[in-house]
């Protein structure tokens, strides 16, 4: 016997992203941060079910080379919905197939011109915008940077504000 089930440790606690709130006895889930790791239905199978939407998660990139060591592939879409005629998933990959075929090199794996263009180009190409599930471990190693026309001010804000603005 383990003693009683404790939400907060067993499930809140342990959830990498930390998408879960518990109040008032209501279980809220923030898909838009959730990586859908699948802990929490493994945990309560009987309170939480896949919901009915299905798709498919797309990951690119991965190879293992007998001399170089293996390559992890890349999370690229974290769900597309897949529903015939499939138009959403041929687009993505046609868009890929396109980029590789037009800046990949004669025998080049698309993990290898990934790795020499850039993830972020290949997000560029896919029109796929960058999300939290594309990220595993916050500041570390960031690859996807922004455009000036995508920060609020461009590069010409005044830093001085800024830091006053945000002080610790």
């Amino acid at each position: 016997d383990w003693g009683p089930f404790d939400l907060e440790k067993e499930v809140l606690a342990l959830c990498p992203t930390k998408c879960m709130k518990y109040d008032n006895n209501k279980l809220m889930i923030d898909n838009a941060n959730c990586t859908r790791c699948m802990h929490c239905i493994n945990v309560m199978p009987r309170a939480l079910r896949i919901g009915d939407e299905r798709g498919a998660s797309i990951c690119i990139g991965a190879k293992a080379p007998i001399l170089d060591g293996a390559q992890m592939a890349s999370l690229l879409t974290p769900f597309v919905p897949v529903n015939e005629p499939y138009d959403e998933v041929k687009e993505i990959l046609e868009n890929i197939w396109d980029w590789w075929m037009e800046e990949g090199k004669n025998r080049e794996r698309i993990g290898e011109t990934m790795k020499r263009m850039g993830f972020q180009k290949l997000l560029e190409v896919t029109e796929t915008p960058a999300m939290p599930q594309h990220v595993v471990e916050p500041r570390s190693n960031p690859y996807i940077f922004f455009k000036e026309e995508e920060v609020p001010g461009g590069w010409t804000r005044d830093i001085e504000a800024f830091r006053k603005k945000h002080q610790r």
